[in-house]
């Protein structure tokens, strides 16, 4: 445990006072994603920023340094019965818990438990100019005026330098099943949406090789009931499936081809594109592994009412991020220059132009 924050303040003046750029990292687990980092700018690296700051069982509440591993976390968590249960995936051992927010990332349980954004009650923050901020507090109705800790949800640390996060945390359910069966991607999204609509204790769906997949969690009873209603084969070694899904190690996500990744309606039909696809969300999130047009898959995406990113692989150096309309643009160029007015975090790495 280490609070480190005095000296990334000094670096980041130091930067700031030479005209220098820093590209932030934690773990370094999540590198591939966005866009190729500046080669030019320095390291500022947040590992050795970790420690639990405050945790309030009672309250669910839990403070903690930014660059804290989401292992040792967990660990503390699951010491009280408890976890955080957007359920952050992991692409290594060294995750940090500010990595995951900066890169928005939740797992199976997002549509049910809500996302890594939505756990967020407050941050503190080193921003451009050196300055370190607090922004939210450890209760929801602290959160008044501009949403700033919410902001750094996906902003891939363009903002400022993240040191402390405070969140929600959860109880784990009592009980957990599995059910699978056999089913074609033409009629899983209107099956998973009819499940999804049914007031059961459903806490995760995917549809994986001709599968479909739904976890149900809570208590024992309704577990069972629900299960003997809907049917399907229990799963066994149910906990290793989804974890293997949150971290991205099935078959499915192997090799070397691009992934992209779809945030849709989750009613939307299958888009029409021949190739390898991972439904997950319920459908609201589809994976697509293979060389596409980024253009078309932007258009694939309009039509089924959301956005299409090139999630890991492919060409890093153009953009990877959905096409933005200009209004939204003008509005993430002011809020960059409200943070980060020299421009000096992360040059890039979100699109070409921030």
């Amino acid at each position: 445990m280490a609070d480190i924050s005095k000296q990334l303040q000094d670096q980041i003046l130091a930067a700031r006072d030479k005209g220098s750029k820093l590209n932030i990292v934690g773990g370094g687990s999540k590198a591939f994603m966005g866009r190729t980092p500046d080669p030019d700018a320095s390291e500022l690296n947040l590992s050795g920023h970790t420690g639990i700051v405050d945790y309030h069982p009672v309250e669910l509440v839990l403070t903690v340094r930014a660059g804290t591993p989401l292992n040792d976390i967990e660990a503390t968590l699951a010491e009280q019965g408890q976890t955080l249960h957007f359920e952050p995936p992991r692409f290594g051992d060294t995750d940090t818990i500010g990595g995951t927010l900066a890169c928005n990332l939740s797992g199976p349980a997002r549509p049910w438990s809500g996302s890594v954004r939505d756990q967020v009650l407050g941050v503190r923050l080193i921003n451009g100019k050196g300055e370190h901020l607090k922004f939210g507090g450890q209760v929801m109705k602290n959160v008044a005026g501009y949403d700033v800790s919410r902001l750094q949800a996906g902003a891939f640390g363009t903002l400022g330098v993240m040191t402390e996060i405070s969140l929600k945390v959860m109880p784990k359910p009592a009980a957990s099943m599995t059910l699978v069966r056999e089913m074609a991607v033409d009629d899983v999204v209107d099956y998973m949406n009819v499940r999804s609509a049914e007031p059961k204790p459903l806490s995760a769906a995917c549809w994986l090789d001709g599968k479909v997949y739904l976890r149900l969690s809570g208590a024992q009873s309704a577990v069972e009931a629900t299960a003997a209603r809907w049917g399907g084969e229990p799963l066994d070694e149910a906990d290793a499936f989804w974890q293997k899904l949150r971290d991205q190690q099935h078959d499915f996500f192997g090799g070397d081809q691009p992934l992209w990744r779809f945030s849709v309606r989750s009613t939307a039909a299958q888009p029409k594109l021949e190739g390898q696809w991972l439904i997950d969300w319920a459908g609201a999130q589809r994976w697509f592994l293979g060389d596409a047009d980024k253009a078309q898959m932007e258009q694939l995406a309009r039509d089924a009412g959301g956005q299409v990113s090139l999630f890991r692989g492919g060409d890093r150096n153009a953009e990877v991020m959905h096409h933005q309309p200009e209004v939204l643009c003008g509005v993430q160029k002011r809020l960059k220059n409200a943070f980060d007015p020299d421009a000096i975090f992360n040059p890039g790495r979100l699109y070409s132009w921030l």
